[in-house]
């Protein structure tokens, strides 16, 4: 589609899941199955969070901290302790973030056996505050977690801290983050620190980042970022795929609420008139098949891949339309097309139907042009069936490799892996800058579709990695994570657009591609 609209598993990381799901409990999944969870009010929004912050500092000058004792009395959560325990009580004590002003010193500190935090402030003087806010969308709202413990310097002291308070609610499936915030008691001014969280459920890079990403679940309308529609089945498919890496199940439950709540929208059966966004739903409907055995999954994606095929044509030779009112056919609904239709007759038994379409797709896909003399695949054709020269898109080279891994998977032929080695070849080499993986036109932004894309790309290049013998593509997974690990990560493990490090904005796009490409290296 134009921008303009809309594994691998290593012995060593299965051993550590293993492990820590039954042994550690500071690091162990909680399987939330929440009865009728309700939203965090976004009255007190937040700015988004830029990756300059990753030092932890917040400064906000001239508000008052939020509201005051009632709200938070209101907001009071119980887990494993409840709200307001005396931090004397921590099993432990990390400090992640801490922020600086006039002097004093404000700390989150973080008890990740506990599950909790508190906030403190030193090297102040009697009257000066310090309090904790408490967010469940990343940090984007708090206002019914806020000045949580808020206290006051006695006379006498230098330095206090709050209570401790639960990072997470799990009675509802709120997926916390905390930070530290105080003030001189002479001052109008206050600082925080950046927002972070134990490691409850984050006990390697992509758990952490499927946890970060969890917090932009909404859990009243069910999908990510409140109404994302096909980037949401992708969200939903990266989730997913972590689950059935790493072992950890605690996010399960947003499988059965996102059908349940979304089945009736739009066309119904997560159908609408762009052809591609139905192919992205039927492919997450197969993963969620995958992980459940649930046959209603099954037979939505199959419902998905019978709408699109009710919109292949005879223009330009076949292939699918992108819109079901428009003529224009491009690479991406073809790609998605075969992928499902491959993946659904390696799920049903005695199928001959699926794999038909499948064979079709391909048979006209790889003569229809849209494969570029650099072995890279252009955004589709023009109303005279030649390639548009539209930019290569990331994930136009990356869904077909998922496609034709299928596709091999149904019919043994080698040829198909043959030719997948020599896209991927082209699109690893000539789509990377300064080594590393980066969007053609790559901006600063994590909301809307071109964040996700680089998701949708390494997620087909990790699948035909894993089924080729030889691991090629393995090096170059690994350095792109641990680029993006080491220089675009802030302390609350959330991501952001440029993997090689560089200012930008955090959200669920950006998050559903590093977790991607973090399950895809397998760490």
């Amino acid at each position: 589609m134009p921008l303009t609209r809309r594994g691998r598993r290593s012995a060593a990381l299965s051993l550590l899941a293993s492990l820590l799901l039954t042994a550690a409990p500071a690091a162990t999944a909680h399987a939330a199955t929440p009865p009728s969870p309700t939203a965090v009010p976004a009255t007190s929004a937040a700015g988004t969070p830029r990756l300059a912050e990753v030092t932890g500092v917040t400064r906000v000058t001239g508000v008052t901290g939020g509201a005051g004792g009632a709200e938070a009395a209101a907001a009071a959560v119980c887990n494993k302790q409840c709200d307001g325990r005396d931090p004397a009580a921590a099993t432990s004590d990390r400090v992640p973030v801490s922020s600086a002003l006039y002097g004093r010193s404000v700390r989150l500190h973080l008890s990740d056996n506990d599950v909790m935090g508190w906030a403190s402030i030193e090297n102040g003087a009697a009257g000066d505050e310090v309090w904790l806010d408490r967010s469940y969308d990343g940090g984007r709202t708090w206002a019914a977690g806020s000045r949580l413990g808020a206290t006051s310097v006695p006379t006498g002291s230098s330095g206090w801290r709050t209570g401790m308070y639960n990072v997470d609610d799990w009675n509802t499936a709120g997926v916390g983050a905390l930070r530290a915030c105080g003030k001189a008691g002479d001052r109008p001014e206050i600082t925080c620190t950046g927002w972070a969280r134990v490691n409850w459920n984050a006990w390697s890079r992509s758990t952490a980042a499927a946890t970060a990403l969890m917090m932009s679940y909404d859990r009243n309308t069910g999908l990510y970022g409140g109404n994302g529609w096909w980037t949401s089945a992708n969200a939903l498919t990266a989730v997913l795929d972590n689950a059935r890496l790493t072992g950890m199940p605690s996010y399960r439950y947003a499988i059965a609420s996102t059908y349940d709540k979304n089945l009736g929208a739009q066309g119904g059966s997560f159908r609408n008139d762009y052809l591609d966004d139905t192919g992205w739903w039927g492919l997450a409907w197969v993963a969620a098949y995958d992980a459940t055995g649930d046959s209603r999954y099954l037979n939505t994606a199959r419902a998905d891949a019978d709408h699109m095929q009710a919109y292949w044509n005879g223009t330009c030779g076949g292939g699918v339309l992108w819109n079901r009112t428009m003529t224009y056919k491009n690479a991406i609904t073809n790609e998605l097309f075969l992928q499902l239709n491959a993946a659904l007759h390696n799920r049903i038994p005695g199928d001959t139907v699926y794999l038909g379409r499948a064979k079709a797709e391909w048979a006209w896909f790889q003569k229809s042009g849209m494969i570029n003399g650099d072995r890279l695949i252009n955004d589709g054709l023009t109303d005279s069936c030649a390639n548009n020269g539209q930019p290569t898109w990331t994930y136009n080279q990356g869904v077909v490799l998922g496609g034709l891994t299928e596709l091999y998977r149904a019919t043994g032929d080698s040829a198909l892996l043959a030719t997948a080695r020599t896209l991927a070849g082209a699109s690893t080499v000539r789509l990377q800058t300064d080594g590393v993986l980066r969007e053609p036109g790559e901006g600063d932004e994590c909301a809307g579709d071109g964040p996700s894309f680089k998701g949708a790309y390494v997620r087909g290049l990790g699948r035909l990695d894993a089924q080729l013998a030889d691991h090629p593509y393995a090096a170059t997974l690994d350095r792109w994570a641990d680029a993006a690990y080491a220089r675009d990560r802030n302390a609350l493990d959330q991501y952001g657009p440029h993997w090689n490090g560089g200012t930008g904005a955090t959200d669920y796009g950006c998050q559903q591609s590093v977790l991607d490409l973090l399950n895809a290296a397998g760490q």
